[in-house]
């Protein structure tokens, strides 16, 4: 239900010191106002997430235990996977799980494949699941997976014996009651559908439930593919109503034109707001009087690029980000609004289609500037829930119509929403510090009943 604390009355978390004091796991809090970080540290996104849960966890006076269980992961794991290559070859590539947290439920979070994939940056993504799985209260626990590759360089044989090799590798600890993977950057239904295939293999049955993400033909869920794209918009539509505001006089921005870029997009622009700019990795277009996203859908699809477009204006990446709009919707990558850029944004509305877009140097510059910050946890939020849709029809052997899901899928998000503003205005908080507060006190309640095995 919106706003609904979910301790209830009469069980308290006892305190602990408040934020930049010391928490009680011998670490100090840290506030950005009065700390000088590098670049480097600012960026690096498990330290991102730390400091945000400490805040978070400060502010509800997290019970010292349970602050150092929650803080830390549950499972790291390690592969190194050799792969017969194309030319006769043999390579070997690293591959990542980390399982944050079986509170609440299995662990769930995709897979990404890229060159500079990371341990801390799968760790802040799984611990982001975590999160985000609590925010909108469904029965999961956060993990993440990647790779180190560049899947752009590789053929179709040697990503699925790439992903076959660290799936048999992971074969113990995956499964759709231990951990339920899903797609991210780099990889996609196809992916999923060889993941699939080697655990069923392995289990000498077909287990559609232990990855979400597939072919609608193979147990994948209709609306999955559209889901990000679908939250993103309506907890832009809900902001517009809490602001006031009306689609018609809202012109958007949005960073990144893939799946939930692209999708964001389109259903912003079917719903009448006004898309004046869209970007991509390598260079931006905008429009002042708008740009018809179907059209640059049917662009992109035909040259593979959004790029020689006669609806818009070739414009930089980079100044797009900074451009003057209602609306800023990071949907690509981290990283993209640091303590470089802050200061420049002009939007009023962020909404964070992309997991970490924004550093936590950024946030404070953010809210002295008055920007209204849909966070990543919430807003982001719609594709772990459609995920979570997936599973539930593969276990249960019956699928839903895409209306179905998309009317259950706006539900949640609604709510969702409305749990976040209910905990800003209670706890006189940010939107972000909000969510992870509210999802915090969710998975904290949890494993307090659940209480430490020994």
């Amino acid at each position: 239900m919106a706003g609904e604390h979910l301790v209830p009355s009469g069980v308290a978390l006892s305190a602990v010191p408040t934020l930049g004091r010391n928490n009680g796991t011998g670490m100090e809090t840290m506030s950005s106002t009065t700390a000088t970080i590098s670049i480097e540290q600012e960026t690096n996104p498990w330290e991102a997430q730390a400091a945000r849960f400490e805040e978070a966890a400060s502010r509800l006076k997290l019970d010292a235990g349970m602050w150092k269980v929650l803080r830390s992961p549950s499972r790291e794991i390690i592969v190194h996977i050799p792969v017969a290559m194309d030319d006769g070859s043999i390579e070997v590539f690293t591959g990542y799980r980390v399982q944050h947290s079986i509170s609440r439920g299995p662990c769930k979070g995709g897979i990404r494949y890229a060159p500079d994939v990371s341990l801390d940056e799968v760790r802040a993504l799984a611990s982001w699941m975590t999160w985000k799985c609590a925010v909108v209260n469904i029965p999961f626990g956060g993990a993440k997976g990647g790779v180190i590759c560049d899947p752009k360089k590789m053929s179709q044989g040697e990503l699925e014996r790439m992903t076959r090799r660290y799936t048999s590798d992971l074969i113990e600890f995956i499964g759709p009651e231990k951990d339920v993977p899903a797609p991210d950057m780099g990889t996609n239904e196809q992916t999923m559908a060889w993941i699939m295939d080697t655990y069923s293999m392995h289990m000498r049955q077909t287990v559609t439930s232990v990855v979400t993400g597939k072919p609608v033909n193979l147990g994948g869920s209709r609306g999955r593919r559209e889901a990000t794209g679908r939250g993103v918009s309506i907890v832009c539509d809900q902001a517009l109503k809490y602001l006031n505001m009306t689609p018609a006089e809202t012109t958007v921005i949005v960073q990144g034109f893939g799946n939930v870029g692209m999708y964001t997009a389109k259903l912003l622009w079917e719903k009448g707001y006004k898309i004046i700019g869209i970007g991509e990795f390598d260079g931006a277009l905008f429009n002042a009087r708008g740009i018809d996203v179907s059209e640059l859908m049917e662009h992109k699809a035909r040259r593979g690029s959004i790029h020689v477009f006669a609806g818009a204006e070739a414009a930089d990446k980079d100044e797009l980000l900074t451009m003057k709009c209602d609306v800023l919707i990071p949907a690509a990558t981290e990283n993209v609004i640091t303590s470089r850029n802050a200061s420049r944004i002009q939007a009023r509305i962020l909404c964070e289609g992309a997991n970490g877009p924004t550093t936590t140097v950024a946030d404070e510059i953010l809210s002295d500037k008055g920007v209204f910050v849909i966070p990543d946890i919430l807003a982001n939020a719609g594709g772990v829930t459609a995920s979570y849709f997936e599973w539930v029809q593969d276990r249960m052997g019956y699928f839903w119509t895409e209306d179905e899901v998309n009317q259950r899928l706006e539900r949640i998000m609604i709510d969702s929403f409305d749990d976040v503003m209910q905990y800003a205005v209670n706890h006189n908080v940010n939107n972000r510090i909000a969510a992870y507060m509210l999802a915090i006190d969710r998975v904290a309640y949890t494993a307090k009943q659940r209480g430490i095995y020994a």
